[in-house]
């Protein structure tokens, strides 16, 4: 399974129409509206081979969308992780 982030250029009128259709999409888990040049970031869970088809006939097929920008996560750090690793090797 991969976890992938999609930014999305839309229209700026019609953002809140834009998430709401592509978190409608199964694979999606979540969409924000963020600061800077994407108007969205779509976080997306989903079998790797499925991601060609997934990005360009789903998710940019929303109508008010003008570009999009994928990237894939290779590995996901969290504060448990650094707090496990910082913890080897130490006895109570």
């Amino acid at each position: 399974m991969a976890t992938v982030f999609v930014l999305i250029k839309t229209d700026p009128h019609g953002i809140p129409e834009a998430a709401q259709e592509i978190v409608n999409i199964d694979e999606v888990d979540a969409v924000y509206s963020v600061t800077g040049k994407w108007d969205l970031i779509a976080v997306v869970k989903a079998p790797f081979e499925d991601l060609a088809d997934l990005v360009p006939k789903k998710i940019a097929k929303v109508a008010t969308i003008h570009d999009t920008e994928t990237m894939v996560a290779f590995r996901e750090y969290s504060s448990a992780d650094l707090e496990a690793g910082f913890a080897l090797g130490l006895d109570d």
